[in-house]
């Protein structure tokens, strides 16, 4: 087994990546299979991150990534010497973050014949961040591989995807995400399958759904909230609900690490009683100020993946009005999908796919919470 075995469904990625590590380990290969700069793209859960891991592995593993060897398992659990992993939790990745990284990847290898860098969100840089990381890419290292990941070649400059070489991911199948949570997680078929079909091919969530009973009830209250609108009112109380869910799963994630974070900080400076080190509690408002970027950038990821949801409940809709009901998503909500199909036409239910994408991208570019969600459960009444 290799590192690429946990990419699902990407064989053509794979055999790219793995060709591209025989010429970096082969010193006196003249082909163009390796580069200073990989663009890694596709939908959330393609496994464009994982792709990216998983290469940085094989590139300071001596066996290509055998997957079992410490330089392996160091760059999986983000602990190899030259290996730096760039995983934001905020809302965007700043200059400041990345000057400090170009200094870090201007060192020689330590350990491993490569210095690897992964951004996992470099459509989060930034525009000053990502032209300082421009100047690095166009004038790279000898030693040093950029490995950057991106849902699309748009959310990312022309300038840094023109000097990268572009490997695109797609959806792995339902079949073969239900297959891996069989295998790998020993789920039952039927919840596998459920899973699988119900997260639109994205690994992590068909995982999250399969194995915790909650995530599940707060889908299915998710894609009954449409059915609850009847009225101007009734809308905003839908609004409201789904955004006092968002918070509400995002709290209950980050309460605990929250706690966890503030209490090694406070160790690490010394804190005996209200005493601390000087310096401390400026770190201190530092910490509180990134867990609250981080706390907004969680709300509207769990928002994001529930109008996701609803997307799904409107485009099963639409399938059942085109007299199409065998491949339908939400197979346990079919009699709610073929009541609201026989209440309105085809062009009205394009009108509310259309509505809750528009409310994502908005999201996306920082509107309003509660107010965009409004407008969008407004638009869902009619």
């Amino acid at each position: 087994m290799s590192v690429f075995s946990s990419l699902i469904d990407q064989n053509e990625v794979v055999n790219v990546l793995q060709e591209a590590v025989k010429s970096a380990h082969n010193q006196g290969d003249q082909t163009q299979g390796m580069t200073h700069a990989w663009l890694f793209t596709g939908p959330p859960g393609s496994g464009r991150s994982n792709a990216a891991i998983a290469f940085a592995a094989a590139l300071v593993c001596k066996d290509g990534g055998c997957s079992h060897c410490a330089d392996c398992m160091a760059t999986m659990t983000n602990s190899h010497a030259d290996v730096e992993l760039i995983k934001t939790e905020g809302l965007s990745i700043k200059i400041d973050e990345v000057r400090e990284l170009i200094s870090r990847a201007s060192w020689a290898p330590s350990v491993a014949a490569w210095r690897v860098v992964v951004i996992e969100d470099a459509d989060r840089l930034t525009d000053s961040a990502a032209n300082a990381l421009l100047k690095v890419i166009e004038e790279p290292g000898l030693r040093t591989v950029w490995l950057l990941c991106a849902p699309t070649l748009t959310d990312v400059l022309p300038t840094i995807r023109s000097r990268c070489r572009r490997l695109p991911l797609h959806t792995p199948s339902a079949k073969a995400v239900a297959k891996l949570l069989i295998e790998r997680d020993h789920i039952s078929k039927e919840l596998a399958d459920f899973a699988a079909r119900t997260s639109q091919g994205h690994i992590g969530i068909a995982k999250h759904l399969a194995t915790n009973q909650q995530s599940r009830n707060n889908r299915l209250a998710t894609l009954k909230l449409p059915l609850t609108i009847k009225s101007i009112p009734t809308a905003y109380k839908a609004a409201e609900i789904l955004v006092n869910s968002a918070k509400a799963q995002a709290e209950a994630d980050a309460e605990k690490r929250d706690e966890v974070e503030l209490a090694n900080l406070k160790q690490g400076w010394g804190s005996t009683g209200s005493k601390m080190a000087s310096g401390g509690a400026k770190a201190i408002k530092e910490l509180e100020k990134e867990q609250k970027t981080r706390g907004t950038r969680m709300v509207r990821d769990y928002l994001d993946r529930a109008l996701l949801d609803l997307a799904t409940l409107y485009r099963d809709v639409l399938m059942v009005q085109s007299s199409s009901v065998e491949n339908l998503i939400n197979q346990d909500m079919e009699n709610e999908i073929t009541k609201i199909a026989s209440s309105t036409t085809e062009s009205k239910t394009l009108l509310k796919i259309r509505a809750i994408l528009r409310a994502r991208v908005n999201l996306s570019h920082s509107s309003a919470t509660l107010l965009t969600v409004e407008s969008l459960m407004l638009e869902l009444k009619d």
